[in-house]
């Protein structure tokens, strides 16, 4: 199965925050309040458009340009207590997403730029955690995480199928550029209806198995 085939995966490799969870509006409004408060002048858009999904070495790189300095010592520690917080209390599933999981029959597991902690929380709070026991790889594990192909690459590895039979299900830029970097049939998932880009694109949960030729 080359990449862009419609023929039945062995793999599917979700993305966590977006896909699985509804998390990234969450994360948007406190990192944009956080950023503000630290003289970064930005719009709640412009920072779940620019910031929500990357790995937070870059993110850091990105905020200390728009500083014209570093990230002050501290500072990410706040954020992640604030952004911790905010999920625990907030976060809920994707709609459609559970159904999805009791269904699928191919095997699938989830490979996020989040931090380890954030993953676990964000599954364990919306009830996901249970589908995916073992099967959780962070960008903590590889040498670069989204764009990069290395996260992608490493979960088709360990999960033993090769990366040409391997479907990603992504919402963001990034998650689709290390898709298709590794080799791997991508599905966008674009709930609020858009059509970017030449990747396959669906916008309710209910289309997947479709998608997936199941």
């Amino acid at each position: 199965m080359s990449p862009g085939s419609a023929a039945s995966p062995e793999l599917v490799i979700f993305d966590c925050d977006g896909v699985l969870v509804d998390s990234e509006p969450i994360v948007a409004r406190v990192l944009t309040e956080w950023m503000r408060h630290l003289g970064v002048r930005i719009t709640y858009e412009e920072c779940a458009r620019e910031f929500v999904g990357l790995a937070q070495e870059v993110a850091a790189q990105r905020i200390a340009d728009r500083l014209d300095g570093e990230v002050p010592t501290g500072w990410f520690d706040g954020l992640t207590a604030a952004v911790d917080a905010a999920l625990r209390a907030q976060v809920r599933p994707v709609p459609g997403v559970a159904q999805v999981l009791e269904r699928l029959k191919v095997p699938f597991c989830v490979a996020s730029n989040g931090r380890p902690a954030k993953v676990d929380l964000t599954l364990s709070a919306s009830g996901l955690a249970r589908y995916f026991d073992g099967r959780i790889f962070t960008a903590s594990q590889v040498a670069r995480g989204k764009p990069a192909p290395d996260l992608f690459l490493l979960a088709a590895s360990r999960m033993g199928v090769q990366p040409e039979r391997c479907v990603v299900v992504e919402d963001s830029e990034a998650g689709v550029a290390a898709g298709l970097a590794a080799g791997m049939r991508v599905l966008r998932y674009a709930s609020d209806g858009s059509r970017t880009g030449s990747t396959e694109v669906f916008h309710s949960m209910d289309g997947l198995p479709r998608c997936l030729g199941r």
